[in-house]
């Protein structure tokens, strides 16, 4: 089958890619970046350098294919999220829609069930529905929860102060996920092209609270006196854009942050996590994937 995965040789892409083209699929990696061609074709997939804004370099990489993986790459200096992302999607869509793609796998995220609300996750919202209205496409929209890649960027605060935090207490749940649980839910749906319509599969890897990411981390890193901060919406603001993120997108992790203590983001996740796909535990990545990062710093 010819199967293009978008996202260069990302977290999930890379992952993604090389698993299809092991199981004998005709594999093309989309890139901006000419450097990523040599270590694409080295995993045996085939590059395909250019804009995903680019219609006609799009057309000419979609042309043929019987399956697609889309991711829209994010954006943190952007002022519009929304706008951006649809851009971006906007171009995916009439593309398929030309070629005739029979099948897509989407990169979602957990509260894209409404418009508003639940910070980055409220863009895909649109995406979605946009994706929904290809007439003849079979679409699967992976919603994640939040990435275990993310602690990466704590690691430093870990470090050097001792805590980690967000703008929730300490015992308000989590849904997280390992990026390769979401590439391992996109090599199924492409083996089996079980999913038809358009369906939605919620990819969880684990549930913990902060108390519990903080004892998991402390245990992996030694560091038993890590312990949790609860920020205030501006405080974790100006935390984000010293990361250099843009304002427009810290609001939106504190707006995340604040439906994530109401609790109010994870309602549709609950209500269908019996599908969730999901199977590396946040203990064995902390102990096998960021203890050793921690100790690099």
């Amino acid at each position: 089958m010819k199967i293009i995965v978008t996202g260069s040789l990302g977290n999930i892409s890379g992952r993604l890619a090389e698993q299809l083209a092991q199981k004998g699929h005709d594999v093309t990696v989309i890139s901006h970046n000419q450097d990523k061609k040599a270590a694409i074709e080295a995993i045996g997939a085939k590059p395909a350098i250019g804009s995903l804004s680019d219609y006609e370099f799009l057309l000419g990489a979609f042309q043929g294919a019987d399956a697609i993986y889309l991711m829209t790459p994010p954006n943190y200096q952007t002022d519009n999220l929304k706008e951006a992302m649809i851009a971006i999607v906007e171009n995916y869509a009439k593309v398929i829609e030309a070629v005739k793609v029979k099948y897509i796998v989407n990169l979602s995220g957990i509260g894209a069930q409404s418009p508003q609300g639940y910070g980055p996750s409220s863009a895909f919202y649109y995406t979605e529905a946009m994706l929904n209205e290809l007439p003849e496409t079979n679409v699967l929209h992976l919603r994640p929860g939040m990435f275990y890649s993310n602690y990466y960027g704590s690691a430093a605060m870990i470090k050097h102060m001792g805590f980690i935090g967000n703008n929730f207490e300490s015992d308000k749940v989590i849904v997280m996920t390992h990026p390769h649980d979401i590439a391992d839910a996109a090599v199924e749906a492409f083996e089996t092209l079980s999913f038809s319509g358009k369906q939605i599969r919620y990819v969880a890897s684990d549930e913990l609270t902060g108390a519990q990411i903080v004892d998991t981390i402390g245990s992996a890193i030694s560091k038993p006196d890590l312990h949790w901060v609860v920020f205030s919406d501006e405080e974790l603001i100006q935390g984000i854009m010293r990361n250099g993120f843009s304002h427009h997108m810290a609001s939106n992790f504190a707006e995340m942050g604040t439906a994530i203590k109401e609790g109010k983001i994870w309602e549709q996740y609950l209500e269908n996590k019996g599908n969730a796909y999901g199977k590396i535990k946040f203990a064995d990545f902390a102990k096998t994937e960021l203890a050793p990062f921690y100790k690099t710093l």
